[in-house]
C-alpha cells in the first residue's frame, strides 16, 4: 500500500508539473508600461531620445482586440514595417529597435499578439498567430495599397513572420531576428536555463497545448525551414552567435531553405541583446537590407493568407 500510494503521488505530481509548464508557455510574462517605467525604459514612442509621432488603435480578431501603434518613419518614400514581438515580449520591448527600423521606413506598425503586451486571449506559440498577422497586413494594405511591406519579427515573431510571408504575394521583405525551427526548441532551452526537468514535462505539456490548439499531439507544419523555403521575396535572418535559446543553427538552416536569404551572425551576441550589447551590428545589418529593398519595384499584394 505505502508504494502504491507513493506511486499515485508521484503521478499527481507529474501530472501538475505538465500542466505548470503548460500554462507558463501559454502565459509568458506581459512587458507593458508599467514594466518599462520600473527600468527606466522607454513606454511608448514618445520616450524616445528621439521622439517619434503615433497614433495607437485597434483592430478586432474573433472578439479580441489587438492593440497597435501606428508610428510616422523618417522616410516617407520607405517601406511600412510591421513588427511582431518574441515570445513574453510586446510592442514596448520593440521600441528598442524603433530608432534603426524608422530611419528607412515610413510607417511602422507595432503590435502586440494575443497573450503578450497589452493584448487578451493567451498566447499559441506561434501556432496560430499568422493569421492575425495577416489579418493586420490585410488591413493596413487596404488604407494604404501603394506602400509596399516589410515584416520584422524576432524569435516568435521572426517565426510567424515567415509564416505569412511564405503565404502572402507582395511582401516585399522580411527581417527575421533569432528565428527558431520548432516550438519546441526555445520552450526546451527555458526549462533548462531555469533548472527545470524537460524530458519529463515538456514533451506531455506540447502534446497537450497542440491538441488543445491543433486537435493533433504535433504538428509538422510548423516548421519555420518549411516555409522559408516558399518566402520569394528576400529576407534577412539576423542571429546571435551565442544564442542559447534559438541556436544559431535554426538560423543558419531557415536561411538555407529559402530561396533569397541571407544569415547576418552576430558575434558574440545572444538572445536578448541583439540591440542593446550588439546595437551598431544589427542596426547597420538591419540598414542595409532595408537599402537594398529600395530599388526593388513591390509585387502585386494577395489579400488573404492560405488556409
Amino acid at each position: 500500500m505505502p508504494v502504491l500510494l507513493l506511486a499515485v503521488g508521484l503521478a499527481w505530481v507529474w501530472i501538475a508539473a505538465i500542466a505548470a509548464v503548460a500554462w507558463m508557455l501559454s502565459h509568458p510574462p506581459r512587458r507593458t508600461y508599467a514594466w518599462a517605467v520600473a527600468r527606466g525604459l522607454p513606454g511608448d514612442p514618445r520616450e524616445l531620445a528621439a521622439p517619434l509621432a503615433f497614433e495607437s488603435w485597434t483592430f478586432e480578431l474573433h472578439g479580441l482586440m489587438l492593440p497597435v501603434w501606428d508610428i510616422a518613419g523618417r522616410d516617407p518614400g520607405g517601406p511600412c514595417i510591421i513588427v511582431t514581438p518574441g515570445w513574453g515580449d510586446s510592442r514596448v520591448g520593440a521600441l528598442a529597435r524603433v530608432p534603426s527600423l524608422a530611419q528607412h521606413a515610413s510607417r511602422l506598425i507595432l503590435w502586440d499578439p494575443p497573450g503578450l503586451g497589452d493584448a487578451p486571449g493567451t498566447c499559441r506559440l506561434g501556432t496560430r498567430e499568422a493569421r492575425a498577422l495577416a489579418a493586420l497586413v490585410t488591413h493596413v494594405r487596404d488604407g494604404d495599397p501603394r506602400t509596399p511591406v516589410v515584416l520584422f519579427g524576432w524569435s516568435l515573431g521572426a517565426g510567424v513572420s515567415i509564416e505569412v510571408a511564405a503565404g502572402l504575394a507582395g511582401i516585399a521583405g522580411v527581417i527575421a531576428e533569432s528565428p527558431y525551427r520548432l516550438a519546441s526548441t526555445p520552450a526546451r532551452n527555458v526549462l533548462i536555463a531555469r533548472g527545470m526537468p524537460w524530458r519529463l514535462v515538456l514533451p506531455p505539456a506540447m502534446a497537450l497545448l497542440w491538441t488543445l490548439w491543433t486537435g493533433r499531439p504535433r504538428d509538422p507544419r510548423f516548421d519555420r525551414a518549411r516555409h522559408a523555403a516558399r518566402v520569394m521575396c528576400p529576407m534577412l535572418v539576423l542571429h546571435g552567435e551565442l544564442d542559447a535559446v534559438a541556436p544559431i543553427a535554426d538560423g543558419r538552416e531557415i536561411a538555407t531553405a529559402a530561396p533569397n536569404a541571407r544569415l547576418e551572425c552576430i558575434a558574440g551576441a545572444g538572445h536578448n541583446n541583439l540591440w542593446t550589447d550588439h546595437a551598431a551590428r544589427s542596426a547597420a545589418a538591419v540598414r542595409e537590407f532595408l537599402t537594398s529593398l529600395a530599388a526593388r519595384a513591390p509585387s502585386p499584394p494577395a489579400p488573404t493568407l492560405p488556409a
